[in-house]
């Protein structure tokens, strides 16, 4: 009896040690920082004091968003009369918003009904509200990109975020939106759980994997300026047209930055010549 006993024993500890021993490697595999991988820096149009945004470029981020990404997220606070900064007519902003039905109301008889888009429209949800959104995307509603590439961007450290003041970087966002969608394809750490029903990706900001698949692949919308239809190349795109959707008056704020600057540079030379002119005679 004390035979079986001690050895029922000694099989717990085993048991109990290959359990810690797997709660370790576990453990150890588990990420302690989200994202995992810190987003790659890009090389943007309209980054830096004298940046511009690249219009044709943001014509093909809009295709890729129309095409893609307008299936679940929505855009509610950008308007189609914004889309002139992207270089098209007036005829064409009418005619691309006329693409879209607009629900609207009430009218006089109090019933509310379709219409074709005009220019002071917004566009369109995909999803009459959140809960619908969730609904339809396994609990977790799409956030809306209008500001995305604003509100999105990983934390820079010291001393990084120093050099950026002189810089003026801010691309952090588009550089995270570009990553995030070029990195589904990679394989997560031994070890590492990901939840049943979510996708790895080692960008991602709030946690080890999330709800959406990979959005992008190559081939899956038609250029017709002649560029790559690559994964890479519409993430770019995608980005820079996030970024513009943020931030239209970007060139703007620029060039009134850079002339408030020599605007300064001036009046601080002529008062200090002021200063050495009215204190010349002046006995010191």
């Amino acid at each position: 009896m004390k035979k079986i006993l001690t050895s029922l024993a000694l099989l717990g500890l085993v048991v109990a040690g290959t359990a810690a021993v797997a709660a370790e490697e576990q453990n150890a595999a588990a990420p302690t920082h989200f994202p995992i991988n810190e987003p790659k820096e890009m090389s943007w149009s309209f980054a830096g004091p004298f940046g511009t945004y690249d219009k044709a470029q943001l014509q093909r981020g809009l295709k890729v968003y129309k095409e893609v990404c307008s299936a679940c997220h929505s855009m509610n606070l950008v308007a189609f009369r914004t889309l002139e900064g992207l270089g098209y007519s007036e005829a064409q902003i009418k005619t691309l918003a006329a693409e879209y039905t607009i629900h609207d109301g009430p009218n006089d008889a109090g019933d509310m009904f379709d219409r074709p888009g005009k220019p002071s429209d917004h566009f369109p949800a995909p999803f009459p509200n959140e809960q619908a959104a969730a609904s339809a995307n396994g609990g977790a509603a799409p956030p809306d990109m209008s500001l995305l590439a604003k509100a999105r961007g990983v934390e820079r450290g010291f001393p990084r975020f120093i050099f950026d003041i002189f810089t003026q970087y801010a691309q952090g966002g588009p550089d995270y939106i570009h990553s995030l969608l070029t990195g589904y394809d990679q394989t997560p750490p031994a070890g590492m759980v990901i939840p049943e029903g979510t996708h790895y990706n080692p960008y991602f900001l709030s946690g080890v994997s999330l709800k959406m698949p990979k959005p992008l692949s190559d081939g899956q919308v038609t250029y017709d300026d002649g560029s790559p239809q690559t994964v890479d190349q519409y993430a770019r795109d995608v980005s820079a047209f996030l970024m513009f959707a943020a931030e239209p008056h970007l060139e703007d704020r620029k060039k009134t930055g850079f002339r408030v600057m020599v605007f300064l540079l001036l009046f601080g030379a002529l008062v200090y010549v002021t200063k050495r002119r009215v204190w010349a005679d002046v006995a010191h």
